[in-house]
């Protein structure tokens, strides 16, 4: 990865979708508002197509599926907590059977993503939800949260088994096939060895590094630009989505009052009656526009405002290796111990570094990749779902104008008539 130029702007780098010349507007297509079923734009049934043969082409060259549901609320004396059902059906022979199935609680998976951080530091494991309340969420076991929860969960185990490395580690296979984590919870290295490991880490970060490779460099410019561009598009989503559920709360009120009006005005009676009519379709719009938002882009958003911690957590475990070795170096070149020991101990040090680089340089690619396709996906189907509400709702306020609409030969038979 020598020579690597990591854009600082990822924007103009992150999405390229292709211009399309032919796409059509169906907001005049009157069995809209009968609530007809809704055509597709000539981009859309490309962007399907195109998704759903992607998605064929990686099922076929997997091996490993891993799906997270049936979650189930259990209740003990000290604490309240969620078990979920965790399937698994594989085709590799290091697994003694094809299928399995075991439940697993919140504090099940971060066991696993930890074991693969201490297993592979400068691999990047993707993020497991926030242990807390999100965002909207009024209570930690509502019905909502445990949806969104479920749905991270497993992204986080197809995104694992979806990683070269990853998807082989044996405490994946452990976590997919025991009954009983414990036992290998209660297996590793002790206390004191664990505090150990963080006072060099510390004092590794406190020391510094003399000189970070550019690329590394680069890498970390492009993060931190990437988190502040990522959080500021997930904090303004969810203002729109506020906004969104207040015009929608407005509406509802809206829509009555129109309809009490018609029983006052006969005369207006039909127009009013129109108006409320219209007003409740496009609540019903509304509603389903922010339920895209809040389901498909703020959960894809949200994810990679975490995976942008995880990202720089990497790269600090990186730094704090390449700082071991050179602080082992410096003390070799003043002699100030045993040369042959710290020989020894550069020489291995040495080769860590290089097997962190290498990982990282090769997982930052991929990541990226990953990173562009969820998002694109996202983006496109928030970008139809935003079509199809505004033709949907143009079409409501157009059927009401044409009936509303005089004909000249009804008009002259008034003017006759009076």
């Amino acid at each position: 990865m020598s020579g690597l130029t990591v854009p600082a702007d990822f924007s103009g780098h992150m999405l390229d979708l292709d211009e399309d010349d032919d796409l059509e507007v169906f907001s005049k297509n009157p069995s809209l508002a009968d609530g007809g079923p809704m055509p597709n734009s000539p981009s859309s049934m490309v962007n399907q197509y195109r998704l759903e043969e992607e998605e064929q082409l990686e099922a076929n060259a997997r091996d490993l599926f891993i799906s997270v549901d049936n979650p189930e609320s259990h209740v003990t004396a000290v604490e309240t907590f969620i078990m979920y059902r965790v399937a698994t059906k594989t085709t590799r022979s290091e697994f003694d059977s094809s299928e399995y199935e075991v439940h697993r609680r919140y504090q099940d998976f971060l066991w696993l993503r930890s074991k693969l951080e201490e297993n592979h530091p400068t691999l990047i494991v993707h993020p497991l939800p926030e242990k807390f309340v999100m965002k909207g969420m009024v209570e930690r076991f509502n019905n909502d949260f445990i949806e969104t929860r479920r749905r991270a969960l497993q992204r986080f185990l197809t995104k694992v088994s979806l990683h070269p490395v990853l998807s082989h580690s044996p405490h994946l296979e452990v976590f997919l096939t025991a009954q009983d984590l414990l036992p290998y919870k209660k297996q590793g290295p002790g206390f004191l060895s664990r505090l150990g490991e963080t006072v060099r880490a510390v004092a590794n970060s406190v020391r510094g590094l003399k000189t970070r490779p550019e690329e590394f460099s680069l890498m970390q410019e492009y993060v931190e630009d990437f988190g502040i561009k990522i959080s500021s598009v997930d904090k303004v989503t969810h203002r729109i989505i506020k906004e969104q559920r207040e015009y929608l709360d407005e509406l509802k009120q809206y829509n009555p009052t129109y309809a009490q009006w018609a029983e006052l005005e006969e005369e207006l009676a039909e127009p009013l009656n129109g108006v409320a009519g219209c007003v409740e379709r496009c609540s019903k719009e509304t509603e389903a526009q922010i339920h895209q938002l809040a389901d498909v882009l703020v959960p894809a958003l949200h994810e990679y405002v975490l995976c942008t911690e995880t990202l720089k957590a990497v790269m600090r475990r990186r730094d704090n290796i390449q700082a071991e070795y050179e602080a082992k170096n410096e003390a070799l070149g003043s002699r100030r111990a045993d040369p042959q020991t710290l020989q020894d101990e550069v020489d291995s040090l040495a080769d860590r570094v290089e097997l962190a680089n290498n990982a990282l340089k090769g997982d930052w690619s991929r990541w990226q990749n990953g990173m562009r396709a969820d998002l694109k996906s996202a983006f496109l189907s928030t970008a139809e779902k935003n079509v199809e509400y505004y033709e949907q709702c143009l079409a409501v306020w157009e059927s009401f104008l044409l009936s509303q609409r005089v004909e000249p030969s009804e008009q002259r038979g008034g003017e006759d008539a009076s």
